[in-house]
């Protein structure tokens, strides 16, 4: 039995990016290496709450930011 995998296109830190689909933000940064770090997720320009992640689900043409977190001085 094949097994198709769907696929849809976002907007990445202002870039096209194909990923799968469905997706939910936390699989996103994990998929992107990003999982369990501290990171700021704007999607379609909304601020979305780091205990939000898990529930989002990712759309068609969404558009998202990622931006890392780093200490110092």
């Amino acid at each position: 039995m094949e097994v198709i995998i769907s696929t849809m296109t976002i907007q990445l830190n202002g870039n096209s990016h194909l990923i799968e689909a469905p997706m939910t933000l936390s699989e996103l940064l994990v998929c992107l290496g990003f999982g369990g770090k501290p990171v700021v997720v704007e999607l379609n320009e909304q601020a979305i709450f780091p205990r939000d992640y898990p529930t989002v689900r990712i759309e068609e043409g969404a558009r998202i930011e990622i931006v890392t977190l780093a200490a110092g001085g």
